[in-house]
């Protein structure tokens, strides 16, 4: 490739990332008070550095979240344990283990947890009961079938519970849900991938125990239809992804999300991402655990408007 047309990549790509920042800023609606808000902030610090546009790469120790397909290209079985520090007293933690079924399928287990603790619990006079707590838990069952070299298709099974605090009783919503994605792997090294998110998740809450007017019903996630890809320019690793959120027949908003990751003596590496109108930076480091470099330890800064910032740690390896 000649100077003239390395330019002309570089301009177009700065072009997009400029467009897909704007766009986001304009596009971008409040979904986060639709249930399942957990399953949408992001999983690995490699991944929040680089604005959770990991729709079509393959996130070693937790490849089945941003898309299940993606498990088959891992070369061996990966575990990963995730923690986000999160202002307003929030935590969220992920633990991940996925391994190659041969010849040509994978199996992952993971553990998506959130929640809130110690919140101070009142009588109706305004005295103090007991510290409450409310948390969310997602178990996800994922499995991968390569149908080509290039190609691959995946389902996530998700067994999800809400437990609400209450004073007297604990409240608690159940139900189950699905991912479902496929990956393709070009000649030119570049990734292509489709994701549906969250299809038919919901939450079956019955309140009739605690409240004299309590009924049964059923609360919906919303389902996030997205496409993405990844590409290199030199040394750069770009990642890039976009999608629509549905609640039912209705649009409620765009996701749009892109990162890029720069790679130092090959195991030193420096991100930055923008997605979901949160800001990143990140870095992350290859190690040797049992082996030379089996392992990855990464960190991501996420400033959340107006909430503030979170620190995302991740801890993977390989064996």
């Amino acid at each position: 490739m000649d100077q003239i047309s390395r330019d002309q990549v570089m301009r177009l790509l700065k072009i997009y990332i400029i467009y897909l920042i704007l766009l986001s800023f304009v596009l971008a609606q409040d979904y986060a008070s639709f249930a399942g808000s957990f399953l949408r902030m992001g999983s690995s610090a490699r991944s929040m550095g680089m604005g959770s546009a990991f729709t079509a790469e393959i996130d070693e120790g937790f490849a089945a979240y941003h898309n299940p397909a993606s498990m088959v290209f891992l070369e061996k079985r990966q575990v990963g344990f995730n923690h986000h520090f999160l202002p307003l007293d929030r935590r969220l933690t992920t633990t991940n283990i996925s391994m190659p079924l041969p010849p040509t399928a994978s199996l992952g287990i993971s553990w998506i947890s959130a929640g809130v603790d110690k919140i101070d619990g009142r009588n109706s006079a305004g005295e103090h009961t007991q510290y409450l707590s409310t948390s969310e838990d997602a178990m996800m069952i994922s499995f991968a079938q390569q149908i080509m070299p290039w190609f691959s298709a995946g389902l996530n099974v998700k067994i999800l519970k809400h437990q609400l605090p209450m004073n007297t009783m604990d409240v608690a919503g159940k139900g189950i849900g699905m991912d479902f994605g496929v990956f393709i792997r070009t000649k030119s090294g570049a990734n292509l991938a489709f994701m549906v998110q969250d299809l038919n998740s919901r939450y079956h809450w019955k309140t009739d125990k605690v409240f004299e007017r309590g009924k049964e019903y059923v609360e919906q996630f919303p389902t996030i239809y997205r496409a993405g890809t990844t590409f290199n320019y030199n040394k750069f690793y770009v990642t890039a992804d976009g999608g629509i959120i549905m609640n039912g027949n209705e649009s409620i908003g765009y996701t749009l999300r892109v990162g890029t990751e720069y790679s130092y003596l090959d195991n030193y590496y420096f991100r930055a991402g923008l997605g979901n109108r949160r800001m990143s930076v990140g870095f992350g480091i290859d190690w040797s655990f049992l082996k030379d470099n089996d392992a990855r330890l990464d960190y991501a800064f996420v400033f959340e408007n107006p909430a503030g910032a979170a620190h995302v740690f991740t801890y993977a390896f390989s064996f």
